[in-house]
């Protein structure tokens, strides 16, 4: 089966907001075998709305719309609808009690006339009741496709999609299962990692695809199997990644897309009882942010300091300021005081530190920009390594900070 998304509002278009519905809708859809083919983002203009459904009529299985909803004038989903489908707009009763709840129970306002026009709806549509909102989603089936619009308010569709449209199309068609198996590796960049995996990727049974998404100091393989048979689906894509840890063992840390460096590091540290602090200055606090937003991870991470200026290394970090006179701020050598203090202050098993020139320019060091210095404090030794991790800004900042997660995985996991 084959799906379109399309959001429909000038501020996507304009850059004003991002737009996440299609991604959660695509995710989503992909877990029950509909494969999405196209995403457009289209204008509040009524001409180029029907334009765009005759366009996909009969082109796609199922076309998901989000936007154009709302009670004021600049939403126009649903009369456009109406003209596309030669229908009328009735009221549905179900909605404008819903409506009443929201406006006169939550928010104690007197309803107005557009409150009540969001229980307008198409005769012809199935009604997709919106527990979290005034705006209901609406399904047309028309000729060989199925429309389906949605409020563009993220949560309002998230819960429409798993409440309503997702059990609807589970119900009303039959679907391939589309299986995906994504490994993170880190610290080895995607021509590297091609060449490696070569014989084992021209290998691959037909029915497998392998992607490569890399991102700054880490690239996700992305396998994808697609058939009738669940069961066998995932038990080929295993045996596959049996076969391809000999070769890339190493630089693995995760099998799920939601297996991030920082989670998986997060759950070494707590199995191994131990804990982490960090001290930051190029990096921001990028690292205590990405940690600390791991579901418990306060059972291993103690706390942070971003030690951002020179002062704040000395009288917060206790940052010796003859090692910054005779060494400079971006050195081994106040990479290493900064962990050693940092694990001191927190008293912890583990602490890092990052010192660097991200660029644009060199500040109060002389080191070259994409210089950085990463320091690991553990129970016996610390160490530290420097890295040039190139530019712009932020590709130094995001290297920096997966590479110190690469490197504490890999330190943690000897012991």
């Amino acid at each position: 089966m084959k799906a379109v998304i399309i959001t429909i509002g000038d501020e996507i278009l304009i850059g004003q907001i991002i737009d996440t519905n299609s991604s959660y809708i695509a995710k989503a859809l992909d877990k029950i075998g509909i494969a999405t083919y196209e995403m457009l983002s289209i204008s509040d203009d009524k001409s180029h709305i029907v334009k765009t459904l005759h366009e996909v009529q009969n082109k796609y299985d199922v076309v998901l719309i989000t936007g154009g909803l709302g009670p004021t004038k600049d939403d126009i989903t649903k009369k456009t609808f109406c003209e596309y489908f030669d229908d009328v707009l009735v009221q549905n009763d179900a909605v404008l009690a819903q409506v009443k709840s929201i406006i006169e129970g939550i928010y104690k306002k007197p309803i107005t006339q557009l409150n009540i026009d969001q229980a307008l709806v198409p005769s012809k549509a199935k009604v997709l009741f919106n527990a979290m909102g005034t705006a209901p989603g609406m399904l047309m089936e028309h000729q060989n496709t199925v429309f389906i619009s949605l409020p563009g308010v993220p949560y309002e569709m998230k819960y429409l999609i798993d409440n309503e449209v997702i059990p609807y199309l589970v119900n009303a068609f039959e679907r391939p299962y589309i299986v995906h198996k994504t490994l993170m590796t880190y610290g080895r960049g995607e021509s590297l990692i091609a060449e490696q995996i070569e014989d084992w990727e021209n290998n691959l049974p037909n029915f497998i695809k392998l992607a490569y998404l890399p991102s700054p100091g880490k690239v996700r393989l992305r396998l994808t199997a697609r058939g009738t048979n669940e069961t066998l689906l995932k038990e080929s894509i295993l045996k596959e990644i049996d076969k391809l840890e000999p070769l890339i063992g190493d630089i693995i840390v995760g099998y799920d897309e939601d297996e991030t460096i920082e989670v998986v590091l997060a759950r070494l540290l707590t199995q191994k009882q131990v804990s982490l602090s960090t001290a930051e200055s190029c990096t921001g606090g990028k690292i205590a942010q990405l940690i600390s937003a791991v579901p418990g991870a306060s059972a291993c991470f103690k706390g942070g300091i971003v030690a951002y200026s020179n002062q704040i290394k000395i009288d917060v970090l206790k940052v010796n300021p003859e090692t910054i006179q005779k060494f400079s701020v971006v050195s081994k050598e106040v990479a290493q005081e900064m962990a050693i203090n940092c694990r001191s202050i927190f008293n912890t098993d583990y602490a890092i530190a990052t010192t660097g020139n991200a660029g644009p320019t060199k500040g109060n060091s002389d080191a070259e920009i994409g210089t950085v210095f990463i320091a690991i404090a553990t129970p016996n030794e610390v160490l530290v390594e420097e890295f040039n991790f190139g530019q712009p800004r932020e590709k130094v900042i995001d290297r920096a900070v997966n590479k110190t997660f690469e490197w504490l995985f890999k330190e943690i996991s000897k012991n």
